[in-house]
């Protein structure tokens, strides 16, 4: 019988859901989001999207399968999306203390623990989801026990961006070799083999790995820097936490790349970041979509595609330029899934054909991009 410590989630309208803590037994506050995948909880956990949030999880077991090592170079894991957990804290009906998986390594309480990260079961999600579907996604403090409540944290008053970009620009030369300083002048690759330049907004590490399976060499950069100081042959916009309108040094960086023709791809962040270089804006959506379920149609066309996805906001297609055209659309909402410009190699998806965690159904995209280069 495993020891209870009592805890409570109060919502910023006063709503309070009661149960137990089964991480790290200490307070913390946030934006309350779900998310209703079945599985990938240590994926979702170290995804930088999810920066400042508290993450509901709708399937009702969690914990049952352990956590993975953190096996490779912080800047990129093996099994991981992040070196460290995003997450401000994590919410499930019911916590599995026992776990059984080949690749295990230790329990989630245990990595929620040395991590520093509340965990919370015994909480009646189904009706916190629906409360959230009726609301909106809103903020939220975490109380462990007989202890004061923690102060209020809005993370969409905060550039999540700047927080969770790489602070010093990288070089991946292969798979499973670790990256180097970039020095300048940036040298030609000895291979022969494109490069491009990755603009980590708060990047997942499957991103990078995807590229580097597509044989290119990957130059990692911060959020803020002028990539078009640097050779390259094609330009990729990783996802990110938070709110667009934050990253204006990339936005104008991209209004400049957008004058040229060399290729262009944005993932999630990366499809809300290129859209408002081109013109278009953004708006926050009610609870956003977070989840591996999310069905989406290639635009004039009949093919659908189930994908993860985990935003909070959106385009507004409606004041895309005339130049540049809806190429996805979510067939729950119809909000915009992806864009492309009509005439030049740009474009993006909200989604993410990485998966990791989620379905792989659109992970041709990595593969539409990479033959822009060779072309």
């Amino acid at each position: 019988m495993q020891p209870l410590t009592d805890a409570v989630l109060i919502l910023e309208d006063g709503t309070t859901f009661r149960g137990y803590s089964f991480g790290y037994p200490g307070n913390t506050s946030g934006e309350v989001v779900f998310n209703t995948a079945m599985t990938g909880y240590p994926e979702s956990l170290t995804d930088p999207s999810y920066e400042g949030q508290i993450l509901v999880t709708t399937f009702p077991q969690l914990g049952n399968y352990g956590v993975p090592p953190e096996a490779g170079d912080s800047s990129l894991r093996d099994y991981l999306e992040g070196s460290r957990i995003h997450c401000r804290a994590i919410i499930a009906q019911d916590y599995a203390f026992q776990y059984s998986h080949w690749l295990a390594d230790k329990s989630l309480a245990k990595w929620l623990q040395d991590e520093k990260i509340p965990g919370l079961y015994g909480i009646d999600t189904r009706a916190l989801t629906k409360h959230l579907r009726e609301n909106g996604s809103m903020l939220c403090k975490i109380i462990i026990g007989d202890t004061e409540a923690p102060e209020a944290y809005d993370p969409n008053q905060e550039n999540l961006i700047a927080l969770t970009s790489c602070s010093e620009p990288l070089v991946y030369d292969a798979p499973g070799t670790a990256p180097r300083p970039l020095t300048l002048p940036l040298e030609p690759d000895a291979e022969g083999r494109p490069t491009v330049a990755l603009v980590d907004c708060g990047i997942k590490h499957n991103i990078i790995r995807c590229l580097l399976r597509r044989g290119v060499r990957v130059i990692r950069l911060p959020w803020d820097y002028d990539f078009n100081t640097l050779p390259y042959d094609g330009l990729f916009i990783s996802n990110g936490p938070g709110n667009p309108d934050f990253a204006t040094a990339t936005i104008e960086h991209l209004r400049e790349a957008l004058k040229g023709d060399r290729p262009i791809c944005g993932i999630c962040m990366g499809n809300q970041l290129l859209a408002k270089a081109a013109g278009a804006k953004t708006y926050k959506l009610k609870y956003g979509h977070r989840s591996h379920n999310q069905p989406v149609r290639m635009a004039g066309t009949n093919r659908c595609f189930v994908t993860s996805q985990n935003h909070g906001f959106a385009v507004d297609s409606t004041t895309l330029p005339e130049e540049w055209e809806t190429l996805f659309v979510n067939i729950n909402d119809n909000t915009n899934e992806g864009i492309r410009h009509r005439t030049k190699p740009f474009f993006s998806a909200q989604f993410h054909p990485e998966a990791s965690s989620g379905p792989r159904d659109t992970e041709f995209l990595f593969d539409d991009f990479i033959n822009l280069l060779r072309k």
